[in-house]
């Protein structure tokens, strides 16, 4: 069936459509992972984007039950070079063709991805939509286009719920979380209780947990003041791990600002120097915005890692309270491990503000 995407900017791609068949706009980012597909489009962070793929197949291995990172994804659409016409592995439930249908996202494929990618990095991510006709019509209904600022409310759980275990008790904030932090956590032997993006101070502090989790999440950190009024009041009373959308939240808490970034960082390659031990690490990425490094009070606040390629600051500790923060996902899904030993520092940072409190 043949279909289009086209860009705010007047850009047209012809291509052959997949997955549901239904028209769809968004705003369209790249990613550059060479697999991890499924984890790439149930992850919550691409809520309302159209995902273009860089690597040119995608769908070779089809869809399986293990590797999904939220129950029903909402990103708004998938681009690709080419899919298999027969995909295979072992694990394999069903194709990525049969998943996007069952999901009701449209694909298109059979396009330049690596000329749709250019012009991204170009003129940076903008609106776009998947088509049946690239006409005057489908052109003044993608500008008319308004992107949602309630990003974190669409894909936040509306109530609490636990991961029951016996060993520390987590709370996690829900801003679009993937399984993996949950799956990390309970590796750990955590109890974890998920709450909603707007739970207040005073509602996490009363279940005495030993420590926080903030999660992962879509759209812009100032459009969620709730949770930056609410780390004002839990931070130095609980130790605090913040991840992508956490670690934004966190830094807008202490005084810093937040920018968005022309094309973002989306894949799984990108690589990272921990600022103390000059340690690079290849980290799994999905973010439009950025903490502003000349914004970050040095007395509050320390960078502890920055992005190697553009020097993006990519974490933060806190100076004085048992806190800190990471811009990439150290639980890897996809993505290499090389950070995963971060959930272990929060452990034990959890453990030794335990005894000092003791």
């Amino acid at each position: 069936m043949k279909r289009y995407l086209i860009l705010e900017d007047g850009t047209i791609f012809p291509g052959t459509g997949f997955g549901a068949p239904i028209i769809s706009t968004g705003e369209i980012v790249f990613n550059t992972g060479m697999s991890g597909y499924q984890e790439t489009i149930t992850d919550q962070s691409y809520n309302g984007q159209i995902i273009a793929f860089t690597y040119p197949l995608i769908g070779n291995y089809g869809v399986n039950r293990d590797d999904f990172e939220s129950i029903k994804p909402t990103c708004k659409g998938v681009v690709v070079h080419e899919t298999p016409r027969l995909a295979n592995n072992w694990r394999m439930n069903m194709s990525l063709n049969d998943f996007l249908k069952q999901k009701k996202i449209p694909g298109i494929a059979g396009i330049d991805t690596r000329a749709l990618t250019r012009r991204l990095r170009d003129k940076g991510t903008m609106k776009a939509s998947i088509v049946d006709a690239a006409d005057d019509h489908a052109f003044d209904q993608l500008k008319a286009l308004v992107l949602p600022k309630n990003q974190v409310q669409q894909v936040s759980t509306a109530k609490p719920y636990p991961s029951p275990a016996n060993g520390r008790n987590i709370v996690v904030i829900d801003f679009g979380l993937k399984h993996s932090i949950l799956r990390e956590l309970s590796k750990r032997d955590c109890n974890i209780t998920v709450l909603p993006y707007n739970t207040t101070a005073e509602e996490i502090l009363s279940l005495d947990p030993d420590g926080v989790m903030l999660t992962n999440g879509p759209g812009d950190p100032e459009d969620v003041p709730e949770a930056i009024e609410m780390i004002k009041g839990i931070q130095g009373k609980v130790p605090i791990f913040g991840i992508c959308l956490g670690h934004q939240l966190f830094a807008l808490a202490n005084g810093a600002k937040t920018y968005k970034m022309k094309f973002g960082h989306r894949g799984f390659n990108h690589p990272v120097r921990e600022v103390a031990t000059k340690r690079i690490d290849f980290t799994s990425q999905n973010h439009g915005y950025a903490v502003d490094a000349d914004s970050i009070d040095p007395q509050n606040l320390l960078i502890t890692h920055v992005e190697i390629n553009d020097q993006t600051v990519e974490g933060l500790r806190h100076r004085q309270y048992p806190t800190f923060s990471v811009q990439f996902h150290p639980d890897a899904a996809p993505g290499p491990h090389d950070a995963a030993h971060l959930f272990d520092e929060f452990i034990d940072m959890i453990d030794d503000f335990n005894r000092r409190q003791k």
